[in-house]
């Protein structure tokens, strides 16, 4: 019989306490065998890739976790140790830095997409950047993109064959130039990409970047890739779009941390509790894409913002969790 958990959720659709549950279960029917040594406390997470029975891959991925330390706060309930709140911090200051390096000074091939004076040519490079994703340190992060990158107007895609992505890239070589041709499809449909991305003028900033991100769901165009499009787009100037909220839509590495930093797998509850901790710290919450991904990551993707960082909004966020 299912049974509703502390959280406000089915027992064992929780993040939380199907854990336990699981193990109850595994725990009942498993024969009896030495325990395992339990991995030590705050060890990086760690990807093991074996090979399937049918020739795939199999990959077993080990989350960064610090031991319960008896850490508590109502902003992010799902954290149960001091440490996991400091690299919280970390990340949110992160994100928020590469933000504010956007709006200010934006690098790479970032500048190119705010001073491109073509409309369609600038929008189409933020899309081959999000859709690929930078290169991470010590390669050139946008080496990938200059190399591969195509005119709008010449109506061809990039040949992606053998090219290095990044850590965050959307593109599956197995697609091809699927993912590709569909954008391009999508903006004809629009009469353009302005006309995609614009949408209705009578909408806010946030109703636009919602609606866009929605229409966006394009057949291999992943919600980090869409989510990340958007917020460049907007903080770059390029067109008047702000994240509404954390628009979790997908079971992909952002939406996961999330449910582990803010105790909930309910949506709605989720998208609030993102709300709370961005007003109580003054984070935009369009950082916490970013930050969560990174919160989780045995190594966190910089998006061609290495080395950035903000202090202050290291200290805010401290001490809205309860650590300063």
């Amino acid at each position: 019989m299912s049974t509703f958990c502390r959280h406000g959720t089915l027992t064992e659709s929780c993040p939380i306490c199907r854990v336990g549950v699981e193990e109850a279960e595994r725990a009942a029917s498993a024969p009896s065998r030495p325990k395992k040594r339990p991995a030590r406390a705050g060890a990086a997470g760690r990807a093991r890739v074996l090979s399937g029975a049918r020739g795939g891959r199999l990959t077993i991925r080990h989350e960064t976790r610090s031991g319960d330390d008896g850490f508590r706060t109502p902003l992010a309930p799902g954290l149960r140790a001091s440490a996991d709140a400091e690299r919280l911090a970390d990340q949110l200051a992160f994100a928020a830095a590469r933000l504010a390096l956007l709006a200010a000074d934006p690098p790479g091939l970032y500048a190119d997409v705010a001073a491109e004076p073509e409309t369609e040519e600038a929008t189409w490079l933020a899309f081959l950047i999000a859709y690929l994703g930078p290169l991470e340190p010590p390669d050139d992060p946008f080496a990938t993109i200059r190399a591969v990158r195509t005119s709008w107007a010449g109506g061809g895609v990039p040949d992606l064959q053998g090219a290095a992505l990044g850590p965050r890239t959307s593109h599956d070589p197995a697609r091809g130039e699927r993912t590709l041709l569909a954008y391009r499809r999508w903006a004809q449909r629009s009469g353009s990409q302005v006309g995609g991305f614009s949408a209705d003028p009578s909408w806010s900033e946030t109703q636009r970047f919602e609606r866009v991100f929605e229409r966006l769901a394009l057949p291999g165009l992943d919600r980090r890739a869409r989510y990340d499009l958007l917020v460049v787009l907007g903080t770059l100037g390029r067109y008047e779009l702000a994240a509404p909220s954390l628009l979790a839509s997908e079971d992909d590495a952002v939406t996961r941390a999330a449910k582990r930093v803010f105790g909930i797998g309910d949506r709605l509850v989720l998208e609030r509790r993102v709300s709370e901790l961005a007003g109580a710290s003054g984070v935009p919450v369009a950082a916490f894409d970013l930050a969560l991904e990174n919160w989780a990551a045995a190594v966190p993707a910089t998006l061609g913002a290495f080395g950035v960082d903000d202090p202050h909004t290291r200290e805010r966020v401290r001490v809205a969790l309860g650590l300063g």
